[in-house]
């Protein structure tokens, strides 16, 4: 094949595509710009999928916020803190034929959770200079009776009640270990698995409550406490890869917290994850 005459810039341009020239120039001409056309055509559907991702994305997060209701409205949150109060003392403290009592202990606290449990961005705003996050998980810390968990128990009815994304299922230390006993795991307060579909877990929000009690128990060769540090670092993977709430609540106090959870792990792994909680303090006496 003769191609001394032949446009060197021809060859290299179809060398970019794989192609070697054939010796007809208009032919190679048309085969080049039919190869520019096709890669022209890659790049525009390639963009078009790219900007069907993003439009998707933008669509699910509008779709997310919708799903919560605007307490940023006072007219809408004063709705939603009688619906709360509601709850609690006709479903939850029914049984108990008693009040639940909003005070200067707690009352700040229920505002905090009445925001983020509603994703509004106020809720940063109650308890400023603490650095609360509406993506954190919660941790409340108190005294025995001072109404940590009850308030969690009012929440989790209250969520439940207008289908709330942040609903939780509320569950004691107690019926974690009692599950381990029973199936020798406890998946369903994990990554949900035997629910799962693709490989895919389907773990849902919880709160831990009493984290720290009975922790030396000893049931079927597991203690309490080895069983409470696995789900929490389960927990915090969830937390962090499928965007699943743990609450928990707990009568250790800081120095405790710290003194607990450096026994058995001298990297501070559990230590380190509780950076990820809004860690709440709940005063006053016992409520019983």
């Amino acid at each position: 094949m003769i191609l001394s005459n032949y446009p060197h810039c021809l060859i290299d341009a179809l060398a970019q595509y794989g192609q070697k020239p054939t010796g007809n120039l208009e032919w190679d001409k048309c085969i080049l710009d039919t190869l520019k056309r096709r890669a022209s055509d890659k790049a525009l559907y390639a963009a078009m999928e790219i900007n069907n991702v993003i439009k998707k994305a933008e669509e699910d997060a509008v779709a997310a916020k919708k799903a919560y209701p605007d307490l940023s409205d006072p007219a809408i949150y004063d709705m939603h803190y009688l619906l709360f109060l509601y709850v609690a003392n006709n479903i939850v403290m029914a049984s108990q034929h008693r009040q639940f009592v909003v005070d200067e202990h707690n009352k700040d606290v229920i505002r905090f959770l009445l925001y983020y449990f509603n994703n509004c961005s106020l809720a940063e705003q109650v308890f400023p200079g603490r650095g609360y996050k509406l993506h954190k998980n919660i941790m409340l810390q108190g005294g025995l009776g001072v109404g940590k968990t009850m308030i969690m128990q009012c929440f989790s009815e209250y969520l439940k009640r207008i289908k709330s994304p942040r609903f939780f299922h509320n569950l004691s230390v107690t019926q974690m270990v009692n599950y381990y006993t029973i199936h020798n795991n406890f998946d369903r307060y994990t990554f949900y698995e035997e629910e799962s579909k693709g490989f895919m877990p389907q773990p849902e929000n919880v709160c831990l409550n009493d984290v720290g009690l009975n922790d030396d128990k000893v049931f079927y060769g597991m203690k309490t406490s080895v069983l409470t540090d696995d789900f929490l670092l389960a927990r915090n993977d969830i937390w962090a890869g499928w965007d699943k709430f743990a609450h928990i609540t707990t009568n250790l106090d800081e120095k405790a917290m710290i003194e607990r959870f450096t026994k058995g792990d001298k990297y501070g792994r559990l230590i380190d994850r509780f950076k990820t909680y809004n860690v709440i303090p709940l005063t006053g006496k016992s409520r019983r």
